[in-house]
């Protein structure tokens, strides 16, 4: 759910608590999260609760007595991809069903252009009666989909139907919905993160501070635009998932050039981050290399280049992209690289930028093409320079 903008409707419902757990939820798969309160719901959860974690104020009246600000229900229908109502009472859905609007949930519900799902909470009795099931049936005929409430113990002491759908189910609810209406754009990338590890024994290695951030940023923009990612990443910290994401996990340089040989002939892009060591130990000892033997010496020979191998195994539809990370001479040397290897972009960055350095969230990056010098961003976001080097990439061609 990157970068999808769910609005959430609350309304005045014993199981209004339970939408804290659903923004943390939707939170953590990093969608984007507003709520919209009934005036009878904050009597249920707080508004600071919920803004504390949507990380953006909630709205409840069509204008803040505080401070004056206006509260533009047409603004609010047409940022949300998706417009969830949970819980969703006997009365709201009343209303919603017969064009009835006296607060901003429901007049933000009828400037909707998008899509609606409401989640019922009610007692058993109310959910079975005719004029429920009346109302669900014409919204239902309106285009607006139903999370069906559960069978448990409701707030009466009753045990049956009308208890509010868990959040797990409706954030599956959502992310399954949202994936029907995100649809791929039919082109693959390739894409490798993180260090290496080169083994000396069974518990040393050869390897760097590499993070893996900047890739797995280029991940989630690609996927956002509709790519099927294959993510070949050494060992790193980073999660991700998606439906259109193939993560393949290594270790060695050898071990990554053999997942890249695997997957780039079904590649139009490929994005090589991975920070991979130019060294390896000749030998690696089976068994643990003792102090109390002397440090001995560690012969190195050079790790295959799997950049050079992707750009002399591209088509001339494929497009390879290379980072660089120097220390003197930056940009003699990026822009040397880029002709050796046949790149079509390269990514410079420098140890000598304060900020952006391994592990960190920002970036400090300069673009080169065969032209020269396409772009310079400055310190900033690595999800921010991700995005805007997909659409670099994009206009490649154009």
């Amino acid at each position: 759910m990157y970068g999808k903008r769910i609005l959430l409707g609350i309304t005045g419902g014993i199981a209004a608590y339970k939408i804290a757990f659903l923004i943390r939820i939707l939170k953590k798969q990093e969608a984007e999260v507003k709520c919209i309160m009934t005036p009878a719901s904050s009597a249920f959860i707080s508004p600071l609760v919920l803004s504390t974690l949507s990380k953006n104020d909630v709205a409840i009246e069509f204008w803040n007595k505080e401070t004056g600000a206006w509260h533009n229900h047409v603004a609010y229908a047409e940022w949300a991809d998706l417009f969830v109502i949970a819980p969703a009472t006997m009365n709201t859905i009343g209303k919603m069903a017969n064009g009835l609007c006296d607060n901003l949930l429901l007049a933000t519900y009828f400037s909707m252009k998008g899509k609606t799902v409401v989640a019922p909470a009610m007692d058993l009795d109310m959910y079975k009666h005719p004029a429920f099931l009346r109302n669900i049936d014409v919204l239902s005929k309106d285009g607006v989909f139903v999370i069906p409430a559960e069978s448990g113990e409701l707030a009466s002491g009753l045990e049956g139907e009308g208890r509010m759908a868990e959040p797990e189910q409706i954030a599956k609810f959502i992310a399954e919905f949202l994936e029907t209406k995100t649809k791929s754009n039919g082109k693959r990338i390739c894409i490798t993160a993180g260090p290496t590890q080169e083994a000396i024994d069974p518990v040393r290695y050869i390897s760097n501070h590499s993070s893996g951030k900047m890739g797995f940023a280029i991940a989630k923009a690609a996927l956002i635009r509709g790519y099927k990612v294959d993510l070949i990443s050494g060992p790193s910290k980073e999660i991700l998932e998606h439906p259109h994401l193939n993560r393949i996990d290594v270790i060695s340089a050898e071990d990554m050039l053999n997942e890249v040989k695997k997957h780039w002939h079904q590649s139009s892009i490929g994005v090589f981050t991975a920070a991979v060591a130019d060294f390896k130990p000749q030998n690696t000892a089976k068994n643990k290399l003792k102090k109390r033997d002397g440090l001995g010496t560690i012969e190195l020979e050079q790790n295959p280049d799997i950049l050079k191998w992707a750009s002399s195994n591209k088509n001339k539809a494929q497009k390879v992209i290379g980072f660089a990370l120097e220390t003197n001479n930056e940009e003699e040397n990026a822009l040397l690289k880029l002709e050796q290897k046949n790149l079509d972009l390269i990514v410079l960055n420098s140890t000598k930028d304060e900020g952006a350095t391994f592990g960190g969230e920002q970036n400090k990056v300069t673009i080169f093409g065969k032209t020269g010098k396409l772009e310079a961003f400055e310190l900033q976001d690595k999800f921010k320079i991700a995005i805007q080097l997909i659409d670099i990439i994009e206009g490649l061609d154009a």
